[in-house]
C-alpha cells in the first residue's frame, strides 16, 4: 500500500521550509573570492599607485607587504591575507578602489592604442617617402636628413635580418613628437584622482 505522504497527493507543509534572511554560503564563498582577486589587482600593480589608492592604512600595508614576498607559500598565505583585510571594508570603500584599478585599465587600453597608431606610422614611413614628406611638413623642426638616414638603416635592418636598431629609434622619435603635440593626459587623469 503507497505511503500517502509522498509524491504529489495534495498534502502541502510550509513548516519544514527554511527562511533566510541572510546570504548563502555560495554566495559568501563568491563575494570572499572576489574581494581577493581585487586585493590580487592592487598587489601586481607599481607601489606607488597603490599607495594612492583611498583605502585604510592596515589594508594598504598588507598590500605593500605582499609585493615584497617572493616566496610562492608566503606569499600564497600574504595573499589570504590581504583577503581577509578586504573583507573589513564598507561597499564604499570597495566601489572606491574598483573604479581606480577600472581607470587604470582604460588608461593602459588608450596607451596601447596610442603605441599602436605610432607603430603604423612608423611601418607608413618605412614603406612610402610620401609619408617621411608629410611628417617634416606637420614637423618642421625635425632633422630631415637623420630621419631618412634612420628610415634607410631601418629597411637595411630588415632586409638583412639585423637587430632593429634604427627602427626602434625611429619609434623613440615619433613618441617624443607624440608627447609634444598631445597634452599630458595620464597628468590630469592622476591629478583629478587626487582629488
Amino acid at each position: 500500500m503507497p505511503n500517502p505522504n509522498r509524491g504529489n497527493c495534495g498534502f502541502q507543509s510550509t513548516e519544514f521550509e527554511q527562511e533566510y534572511d541572510r546570504p548563502s554560503k555560495s554566495q559568501l564563498k563568491r563575494d570572499m573570492t572576489a574581494l581577493q582577486k581585487l586585493g590580487a589587482d592592487l598587489i601586481a600593480e607599481p607601489r606607488d599607485r597603490v599607495k594612492r589608492v583611498p583605502m585604510p592604512e592596515d589594508v594598504r600595508d598588507a598590500i605593500l607587504e605582499c609585493q615584497l614576498i617572493k616566496d610562492h607559500e608566503g606569499r600564497r598565505r600574504q595573499l589570504q591575507f590581504v583577503g581577509k583585510k578586504m573583507r573589513t571594508l564598507d561597499e564604499e570603500e570597495i566601489a572606491v578602489i574598483q573604479r581606480t584599478i577600472d581607470s587604470w585599465k582604460g588608461l593602459s587600453k588608450a596607451d596601447t592604442a596610442a603605441m599602436h597608431a605610432l607603430e603604423k606610422r612608423r611601418e607608413k614611413l618605412l614603406a612610402n617617402d610620401a609619408a617621411l614628406t608629410e611628417l617634416l611638413e606637420q614637423n618642421p623642426d625635425l632633422e630631415a636628413q637623420h630621419l631618412r638616414t634612420l628610415i634607410r638603416n631601418a629597411r637595411k635592418e630588415q632586409a638583412e635580418n639585423k637587430p632593429p636598431k634604427a627602427y626602434r629609434e625611429i619609434f623613440q622619435i615619433l613618441k617624443q613628437l607624440q608627447a609634444k603635440t598631445s597634452p599630458p593626459e595620464a597628468d590630469t587623469h592622476d591629478q583629478a584622482e587626487e582629488e
